[in-house]
């Protein structure tokens, strides 16, 4: 007997294959060159994705784009597959946005390409699509990085290549998915900024942070700051404290990656950049021989 496992295939080949029929594309339709639908569904028959990867929409924007579509109409169709629940109904691959607002406006008909996907190509198409959007706010793409990583296996160099972000873009928000769930909201909520946020990932208490940043209206800058000053210890004078203080800062992105690393060694690694330079030096504390042991078999896999 075989487990039966979902299909798998690299983002490169995925992404071109995949997203053929889904080009990024305006909502309202403005893109190069409107497609043929395969014909025209009546809006109820038309439901949105279980596991669409987008939870928030806003209001305004919704409306902006109802108005647009009672003007013009929907002239991009919308990507949908046969739903098994419900012979003559449709589930949305692509256009969750225009279907929404298509009901703002009162329209009762959709055009739709029908295509043949499973779940696993619907959920990956899904995700890259609001990936590739401009509006989609820090946590709602730290989300979709992490499910492509997880659930397709892919690389955050991979996904690098692919979708044309850098690499240090994508760790930098996957991160933001370590702070408590407070502070993601305040994020989802245009609240703080991903800089402010990473700024937060190794404070004591994010969120009683986070809460003094917005209340003071901080920049990202002094909201490093106040993040650092709360981490000092109380300082005890002599040497010690004369050298930590002549020691350069380091920010909130290298000691985030410190205890992204700490935490996937377990062990203490510090990171420290020579000034004006690209180099520097990872600094890796093992406790015992059994844990130096552990290091350099993971170094020489």
């Amino acid at each position: 007997m075989t487990d039966k496992k979902p299909k798998t295939r690299g983002l490169g080949r995925g992404l071109s294959a995949l997203m053929a029929d889904v080009a990024v594309q305006d909502d309202r339709g403005d893109s190069a060159q409107a497609r043929r639908p395969d014909f025209l569904v009546p809006i109820e028959k038309v439901f949105p994705n279980p596991q669409q990867p987008r939870r928030s929409f806003v209001a305004e924007q919704l409306e902006d784009l109802a108005a647009s579509l009672r003007e013009k109409g929907i002239i991009q169709p919308l990507i949908v597959r046969r739903r098994a629940q419900q012979d003559g109904t449709f589930e949305i691959v692509a256009g969750e946005r225009r279907w929404r607002a298509a009901q703002m406006a009162q329209l009762h008909e959709l055009p739709v390409l029908v295509r043949d996907f499973d779940d696993v190509e619907v959920l990956e198409i899904a995700i890259i699509e609001n990936i590739q959007r401009a509006d989609l706010n820090p946590m709602e793409e730290a989300v979709g990085y992490k499910q492509l990583m997880e659930k397709f296996g892919h690389t955050q160099e991979k996904l690098s290549d692919v979708l044309g972000k850098s690499r240090s873009h994508i760790a930098n928000l996957v991160r933001l998915l370590q702070l408590p769930d407070e502070v993601q909201a305040y994020l989802r909520e245009g609240k703080l900024s991903a800089g402010h946020a990473r700024a937060l990932i190794t404070a004591k208490d994010p969120a009683a942070l986070a809460r003094k940043v917005i209340q003071g209206g901080l920049s990202v800058r002094e909201t490093e700051r106040l993040a650092k000053a709360e981490d000092k210890p109380a300082g005890t004078g002599g040497d010690a404290e004369t050298k930590k203080r002549s020691a350069p800062e380091k920010d909130a992105d290298t000691r985030a990656l410190e205890a992204d690393l700490s935490a996937n060694l377990g062990m203490k690694v510090l990171i420290t950049h020579d000034n004006g330079q690209e180099s520097g030096l990872i600094s890796i504390r093992y406790d015992s021989l059994d844990q130096l042991d552990e290091l350099c078999q993971k170094l020489g896999s």
